[in-house]
């Protein structure tokens, strides 16, 4: 945002000696300014029309403050009435002028909105303003009304008319100067906020970055490329990029990527390269040429990642996609697939496959009592202890709140679940210490049995469902088999 240059700056020969009236005026060239400023800066038109009001609803409280002060002193002169018709014309102006707001945000007709604005409200006080102020401050010493009229007419006539000429035709041009000059500073100020933001993201990306000029000399790295290199910025400035990464040059393949990205522009794909310690890695190298617009290469640009990197920051997007942020546990997406894997595994072992579906009772009143950090904590230690109980090859996950599911397998029946689910029912049921303050959840569970139930996976989950809700109707912390 422009905060310097003003397109109509306050002069004190604009004063009319009486203080409410020439603070108003202030006021009035400010919004008068902030409505130039939103037509170089790109505004958008809810702000626009913001400025609009305030300038629109600003005049009107100004007017009727004038028209108060001169109807005191002047209340059956004709200048009175003309006077306050020319402030109406002026506030419709300014309301027909916010209905063309499309042509205004497109710079049509901005220049002349904001010239005739400050026209008008230049010579609406250099000529109007100042003559009724003068004749009111001669009334205020005492003078005849005839005799106020006569000092001000004096007063406004000789030099002051000449004034007045002068200060209209310097703000006219000053206006149309300074409105290009604002559109130029906020067209500069956006190119150095772009600047600024790709500044900021190639010094914040984890891939190394270098730029060269024509022949292959540093002039530009992210720290990245320093930490890879060993080296600081400033060391590199003006050597050769054959000097601080050999290795992309001692390989014949690499005699080729350059070649490439010389002849079309760009080249990209995998090679050898070397870690901060020197060992050797596999690396994926970008590499673009930077042409001008003559069509002549300028400069290079290099990007390299280390490929282990990028596979192990694909394994943790992997698993941070597969996993509840809060407790660590399986979320919805890896449960399907491991209550399919679950499943198939069931048929070929020929043994039972209980699906559990976990409620826990109380937790309301956590959250309620303690608020959602206890509730969170509580939700982490539940899963630690189930996770706890169970064996290697069973699953619990968090399908979200404090519902949890449980993929028991390997099972010769119901009795075989049933003392699992016993022992988890006892341990959760185990005072939970939190902040000193001990809680106490229980659980509500449901349970279907594959293969005797032989629906699919997603039916299968909601009958242990159903099932839950019955253990909550037959009065909680207990299990309940779907039937």
């Amino acid at each position: 945002m422009i905060t310097n240059t003003v397109i109509f700056p306050w002069n004190a020969n604009f004063e009319t000696g009486v203080p409410v009236i020439d603070e108003q005026h202030k006021k009035l060239v400010d919004l008068l300014n902030q409505l130039a400023k939103h037509f170089t800066s790109e505004t958008d038109a809810l702000e626009l029309d913001r400025v609009f009001d305030e300038l629109t609803g600003y005049a009107l409280y100004h007017f009727k403050t004038e028209e108060e002060i001169w109807a005191q002193y002047l209340p059956a002169e004709e200048m009175t009435r003309s006077h306050a018709k020319v402030h109406q014309d002026f506030v419709d102006a300014v309301l027909k002028l916010k209905g063309q707001q499309g042509m205004l945000q497109a710079g049509l007709v901005a220049d002349e909105t904001i010239s005739f604005l400050t026209h008008w409200l230049a010579f609406h006080i250099l000529e109007s303003d100042k003559h009724m102020a003068k004749i009111v401050l001669a009334l205020q010493r005492g003078m005849t009304l005839p005799q106020a009229k006569e000092i001000a007419v004096v007063e406004m006539s000789g030099a002051m008319g000449v004034l007045v000429d002068t200060f209209l035709g310097m703000y006219d041009s000053l206006a149309s100067r300074t409105m290009q000059l604002m559109r130029e500073i906020s067209e500069r100020q956006q190119v150095e906020g772009r600047l600024k933001l790709s500044r900021k993201v190639i010094d914040s990306t984890l891939e190394a970055i270098f730029i060269t000029d024509a022949e292959g000399l540093v002039i530009d790295a992210n720290p990245a490329f320093c930490l890879e290199v060993q080296r600081e910025q400033e060391q590199m400035i003006g050597m050769p990029i054959r000097q601080i990464k050999p290795e992309f040059f001692g390989q014949e393949k690499m005699e080729e990527v350059w070649k490439a990205a010389t002849e079309s522009g760009h080249w990209a794909g995998e090679i050898l390269g070397r870690d901060a310690k020197g060992a050797m890695e596999a690396v994926w190298l970008s590499l673009s040429a930077i042409k001008s617009d003559q069509g002549v290469i300028t400069h290079y640009v290099g990007l390299s990642s280390s490929i282990s990197l990028l596979i192990q920051r694909q394994h943790r997007l992997e698993d941070a996609a597969q996993h509840d942020v809060l407790t660590g546990l399986p979320n919805r997406r890896l449960l399907h697939d491991r209550l399919s894997q679950a499943v198939v595994h069931s048929k070929r072992s020929g043994r039972f496959l209980a699906v559990c579906y976990l409620d826990l009772d109380g937790f309301k009143q956590v959250n309620d009592t303690l608020g959602h950090h206890a509730g969170d904590e509580v939700l982490r230690i539940v899963a630690v202890r189930l996770n706890k109980l169970l064996r290697g090859e069973d699953t619990v996950a968090r399908l979200g709140g404090d519902e949890f599911v449980l993929l028991l397998g390997d099972l010769d029946g119901e009795e075989d679940a049933g003392l699992l689910l016993n022992r988890l029912l006892q341990d959760i049921a185990q005072p939970i210490l939190i902040n000193g303050t001990p809680v106490k959840v229980t659980a509500s569970i449901g349970v279907t049995l594959y293969p005797r139930d032989k629906s699919e996976a997603e039916q299968l989950l909601v009958h242990a469902d159903e099932a839950m809700y019955v253990a909550k109707r037959n009065g909680k912390s207990r299990y309940q088999f779907f039937s």
